[in-house]
């Protein structure tokens, strides 16, 4: 499946003035520049990003380019590591999902870190991804 990438925010299209919405936009505009064939949106609140019903009803009024008109958002960037912390642990144990990370890349030998929360699954599934990253 494509990338569908929304930069999320507390505001969604200036609905709030704030120098930590100001970041996303920048964060999102310096995206958008370099990743021209990926559809991506910013600055978005949850809601308007994964829902196009929200997001046609939050921004009925914009007479700009709604890249995320007729899709919903698969990649979230979240605005800061504690934002993406919370929201990947409440996926993890409401949803009953798997959540592995933070996996960290670039380096010359795979290094990973495990919560101090973490189960036995978690371990053996990180250290798979490390074995297979050795390659």
């Amino acid at each position: 499946k494509d990338p569908i990438v929304a930069f999320l925010s507390f505001s969604t299209k200036g609905s709030a003035d704030h120098y930590r919405v100001d970041k996303v936009r920048d964060a999102y505009n310096i995206f958008k520049k370099k990743y021209k064939g990926i559809i991506s949106d910013g600055e978005l609140q949850f809601d308007a990003a994964y829902s196009s019903e929200v997001y046609k009803n939050k921004l009925e009024q914009s007479s700009g380019d709604l890249p995320l008109l007729n899709n919903s958002a698969n990649v979230f960037i979240f605005p800061n590591l504690e934002s993406g912390n919370i929201a990947y642990r409440i996926t993890q144990y409401l949803g009953g999902y798997s959540a592995l990370g933070p996996l960290l890349q670039g380096l010359n030998k795979p290094v990973h870190d495990l919560s101090r929360g973490c189960s036995v699954e978690d371990i053996v599934n990180i250290a798979a991804i490390a074995a297979l990253q050795k390659k």
